[in-house]
């Protein structure tokens, strides 16, 4: 249910590396997705590295392919696509979610999934963690990505 997100405690997570890689549109609620997912990184004591910067969220899959095979342990992807008059935001979402899944399980590391898929920019602003928003998916999508490379570390996975 949106909205409601499960209590996670983040532990030290300082061993590992995870890159925030962010679409370009909408500036500033990519920003707050930003701030969002940095403020988990920060809560576990993973480094905070620079963030890429993507013309789009199309573009966020490839880009987080090369973050992963540059060395990084998982990735955060953040973008926003609002829907439109055509089935471009249909081909959009359905191609970033793919390629994001895609890549996650060839390379065999999380990756957080951040992108607002809104009728509006309002829905995005409620769900970027601006001030006042009801939802900050930038910190749920770190926090997704930092979970699962604990889940990995459990199973014998790579350490950082």
């Amino acid at each position: 249910m949106a909205g409601v997100a499960p209590a996670i405690k983040l532990e030290d997570m300082s061993g590992f590396r995870v890159a925030v890689i962010s679409a370009s549109w909408h500036k500033e609620i990519c920003d707050a997705l930003v701030a969002g997912a940095h403020r988990a990184l920060d809560a576990a004591k993973v480094k905070i590295e620079p963030v890429v910067y993507v013309p789009g969220s199309f573009e966020l899959p490839l880009a987080a392919q090369y973050a992963l095979d540059a060395g990084f342990d998982a990735a955060v992807v953040l973008g926003v696509v609002v829907r439109g008059e055509t089935p471009h935001f249909d081909y959009v979402c359905q191609g970033v979610t793919d390629g994001v899944m895609k890549v996650s399980l060839e390379r065999n590391k999380p990756i957080g999934f951040g992108v607002l898929t809104v009728d509006d920019v309002d829905q995005a602003t409620a769900r970027s963690g601006i001030s006042g928003s009801k939802e900050d998916k930038g910190f749920d999508a770190a926090v997704a990505a930092l979970e699962l490379l604990k889940v990995a570390n459990g199973f014998g996975g790579n350490r950082g």
